[in-house]
């Protein structure tokens, strides 16, 4: 958890002014009083970048992914999330979960026209009611994290539990296990 310290250095919007700053319909999705919404400068939004810059960690990330796939025969859309120290297990997990035949990660101009969000500011609000939004056990582990907010210059802080509010949401084991530090040095 982050302490109050560190929440003041965040360049928090106000309620009222989300509208100013969101997509409308994320900010239709967003459960009131439980999610604060922060601006970050594009050059920090993306993951790796808004980590060094802001002082959270990879394990307090949550990514939201557009994933495309086929089952029985009709092609579909889901928003995965999931933490950005982890790796998704798409061939293997995802695809399991979703029960599909075939799947791939969604080209950028498809995931920005289906979500009507900007790419690397997709966030498991406001996706369109049909998608499947399936949310690695990892991410639901943590006390708080951070994820896009529709914009690449805004991003939300959350407890995990507020995903459960979204009407199609699902909690699985979506990625390879961790593999521990010293592990790695001993291959």
């Amino acid at each position: 958890m982050h302490s109050h310290e560190s929440l003041q250095k965040l360049n928090i919007i106000a309620p009222d002014q989300l509208a100013a700053h969101l997509p409308a319909h994320v900010i239709e999705h967003l459960p009131p009083n439980e999610v604060i919404v922060f601006a970050v400068s594009d050059d920090a939004s993306d993951t790796t970048a808004f980590s060094a810059r802001y002082g959270f960690g990879l394990e307090d990330c949550a990514n939201t992914i557009v994933i495309r796939y086929k089952k029985d025969g009709a092609e579909q859309y889901a928003a995965i999330v999931t933490l950005g120290s982890l790796r998704l297990d798409i061939n293997g997990a995802v695809k399991a979960h979703l029960g599909a035949q075939r799947l791939s990660f969604a080209k950028r101009e498809v995931a920005v026209e289906h979500s009507g969000m900007e790419f690397g500011g997709i966030t498991a609000f406001g996706v369109p009611d049909d998608w499947r939004v399936l949310v690695d056990a990892a991410v639901m582990e943590r006390v708080q994290v951070v994820m896009g907010a529709g914009v690449r210059e805004a991003k939300l802080l959350l407890p995990p539990a507020v995903l459960r509010s979204l009407p199609n949401c699902e909690v699985a084991s979506l990625t390879f296990p961790e593999v521990p530090a010293q592990a790695e040095r001993d291959s």
